[in-house]
């Protein structure tokens, strides 16, 4: 696919999930009756389980806790930024680092504006701090393997990598999603609303970098043959 091509689609993808998102936060912050549903009956369903079965509720702290937690996203990030300066693509580097900042900015700045409480239970099974909506955990996690496997694209990764890096990112994205709802500190909607916040800030990042390079006349990396199958 041509470079123009694909950045051209990466906008249209942004403005689609940034859309999306706008009408879901509409919903959230009008209390929609339909939503407000739908989020209790699941949260109630899965928080009765979660009450029931301790060993499935240790497994699920612990992934979103360490595995999955903001803060292990944001570290494969550091790594993935230091490599990038390793190789002197400034540019490159530079974008990871401002998406992956302004994902934070963006879901604190929201919740805060927000402020849409998280479930109550009489018998919690977990904690967190701050506003419900969106999740940052949902939303980060989204953020990182989008960009990830964005810049193993760039680079020429071979496609079976590129494949498993995808496969990781799909089971990560939706689990720490799983998570999040399971142990009873976020409703759906705050889930879905990291999801396509998430997916609007990538697709932004790659739109944007692409615009940017057009301009400058810059290639961007450039990658060598990649054994057992290309990009």
């Amino acid at each position: 696919m041509h470079p123009a091509t694909l950045h051209r689609r990466a906008a249209r993808a942004a403005a689609v999930y940034t859309a999306l998102f706008l009408v879901l936060l509409a919903l959230v912050a009008a209390h929609w009756g339909p939503l407000g549903t739908v989020d209790r009956d699941i949260v109630v369903t899965l928080h009765h389980s979660a009450v029931r079965h301790h060993g499935l509720t240790r497994v699920n702290r612990v992934l979103t806790d360490w595995c999955w937690d903001p803060w292990t996203m944001r570290a494969l990030l550091a790594v993935a930024v230091g490599w990038l300066l390793w190789r002197r693509e400034w540019r490159l580097a530079l974008w990871v680092a401002v998406t992956a900042a302004l994902g934070t900015a963006l879901q604190q700045g929201v919740k805060a504006a927000l402020g849409r409480e998280r479930p109550r239970w009489a018998n919690p099974v977990d904690s967190a701090h701050y506003a419900a909506f969106p999740s940052g955990h949902a939303l980060t996690a989204t953020v990182a393997f989008g960009l990830l496997l964005w810049l193993m694209t760039l680079h020429g990764a071979p496609a079976k990598w590129l494949r498993l890096m995808a496969a990781v990112g799909v089971v990560s994205v939706l689990g720490v999603g799983f998570t999040r709802l399971y142990l009873g500190v976020h409703w759906p909607s705050d889930v879905l609303g990291g999801w396509l916040l998430g997916a609007a800030l990538v697709y932004g990042a790659i739109a944007s970098y692409g615009c940017a390079r057009g301009r400058t006349g810059d290639d961007g990396p450039r990658a060598g043959p990649t054994p057992g199958g290309g990009q």
